[in-house]
């Protein structure tokens, strides 16, 4: 029989998210595991090294509720909805509290995902060179190629550490109880950095049966060894929107410059919303069906496949 991973959101972070660990929150534009943020600041985990691709409103928030220490991450912003104010008060001003911050590129984190999913010692990229990055950041540094260089002549290039998260939390669409998990709509680098990290929560929107994940096979990003804990979540990436499940919550995002830009406001949002629902059902009931109604996307099914399957057994004892 297969494992049974599934948990509750509640238990599975009280289990694998602990003050100091590194943390990487992945999902890119769509799957982005909110509900996960949330239940980190009403855990109150503090000291955290928060590791994130696209730093953004769950990164402005976990910020806000005091569990961030230290910011790993390439851009950072709301999603071209405007800022992020708390964020920007820690690295700008130091206020109420400064924010270690270690800066890279997009691609520099993808090497870092995949050097440290691979346990390599380090990935090598070209997109740094003419870059100012290296110069605010001392991790990107430059080894000797062991091989010549396109002139002949011995080469140098910009290398990025691995990256080994205490835990990697990512959303996805759905998994079976054992942790297969399948994405389908944008992808980014939930599945390097799932296997880059030492444990991995995968928050999805809906637990379906084995055959459910194994007639489509090829939309499985996540095998189930990788996996440690499953938790079904419904909704659980909103504001951002999950393909084929609900829309983006554009006013939303187009709020929360004014939110965070505000102390005060930001910390009375955090209270009325997130410390003060005891999970994220109590906190969809606060937002109404009628919220999730402007939110919901029409069908657009794609067309199945044809996997093939034998029709008998190769007959045994053939003729050579």
């Amino acid at each position: 029989m297969h494992p049974d991973r599934t948990m509750t959101m509640r238990d599975a972070i009280a289990e694998f998210v602990t003050d100091g660990a590194t943390v990487a929150l992945e999902g890119f534009t769509h799957l982005i595991p909110t509900a996960a943020g949330h239940e980190i600041i009403r855990q109150g985990r503090r000291d955290l090294t928060l590791v994130r691709m696209t730093a953004d409103i769950v990164t402005d928030q976990l910020i806000a509720g005091g569990c961030v220490r230290k910011l790993v991450s390439s851009f950072v912003g709301n999603s071209t909805a405007g800022s992020l104010g708390e964020l920007r008060r820690r690295i700008e001003t130091g206020q109420p509290e400064p924010l270690e911050f270690e800066e890279y590129s997009h691609y520099g984190m993808i090497c870092r995902y995949l050097a440290g999913a691979q346990r390599l010692p380090f990935h090598p990229l070209r997109s740094y060179g003419g870059s100012d990055v290296p110069s605010v950041n001392p991790a990107i540094r430059k080894v000797t190629s062991p091989y010549p260089g396109p002139g002949g002549e011995p080469e140098q290039v910009y290398v990025v550490p691995p990256v080994n998260p205490d835990v990697t939390i990512v959303h996805a669409q759905r998994a079976d109880r054992a942790g297969n998990t399948q994405i389908w709509g944008l992808t980014g680098i939930q599945a390097e950095a799932v296997y880059a990290a030492r444990r991995a929560i995968v928050v999805v929107e809906e637990v379906v049966d084995d055959e459910v994940i194994r007639s489509d096979p090829n939309r499985t990003a996540i095998p189930a060894h990788a996996v440690d804990a499953v938790v079904e979540c419904p909704r659980g990436a909103h504001p951002a929107f999950v393909q084929g499940y609900y829309d983006r919550d554009g006013d939303f995002y187009r709020s929360w410059s004014h939110i965070s830009k505000d102390p005060e406001r930001l910390q009375r949002w955090l209270d009325e919303w997130v410390r003060g629902t005891a999970d994220h059902a109590e906190y969809l009931a606060k937002l109404g069906e009628q919220h999730w109604a402007g939110l919901a996307v029409g069908a657009a099914w794609s067309r199945p496949v044809n996997y093939g399957r034998r029709l008998r057994q190769a007959e045994k004892g053939m003729s050579r």
